[in-house]
């Protein structure tokens, strides 16, 4: 297994991953549009984002965006904010997302972040149970306003 910051080449690999959790989509039925085409550049712009991939040789298998945030609390560490977090759905249960959060997390704390923070959808129990595994607390209350465009 590769752990590495994905390229554009990854894109289709990982819209599959986002696409649905809970069955596999084959990477060369997806088609990325030209927002998230936009969105992938910026990440792979920004100092401050990074789109990681697991893979095996060529095939991806699982990815998640890490975002780092400065801040004034806890002395001005940054955080690091973990995003889009999805092992392909047959290749679950062997390990391979704690693998993938504790890659993330090593890369956190290298950087010097100080905190790792994640929102998970309140449908997704076997995900917080799978954090709550890896360490992670549920020590806030998490709130989103949806935009209309």
């Amino acid at each position: 297994m590769i752990f590495r910051i994905a390229t554009r080449r990854d894109l289709p690999a990982v819209l599959a991953l986002l696409a649905d959790e809970d069955r596999v989509v084959d990477p060369a039925s997806v088609v990325a549009g030209p927002a998230q085409e936009r969105a992938f550049a910026d990440i792979e712009a920004d100092p401050r984002n990074e789109m990681l991939v697991l893979a095996d040789g060529e095939e991806v298998l699982g990815c998640l965006q890490l975002t780092y945030i400065p801040g004034l609390g806890q002395d001005g560490q940054e955080r690091a904010l973990v995003e889009a977090v999805r092992v392909r759905a047959d290749r679950r249960g062997g390990g391979l997302g704690a693998e993938l959060m504790r890659l993330a997390v090593d890369r956190a704390r290298a950087r010097g972040c100080g905190l790792v923070q994640l929102t998970s959808n309140k449908r997704r129990g076997a995900a917080h149970r799978f954090y709550e595994r890896l360490g992670f607390e549920r020590s806030h209350e998490g709130f989103k306003l949806r935009l209309e465009q």
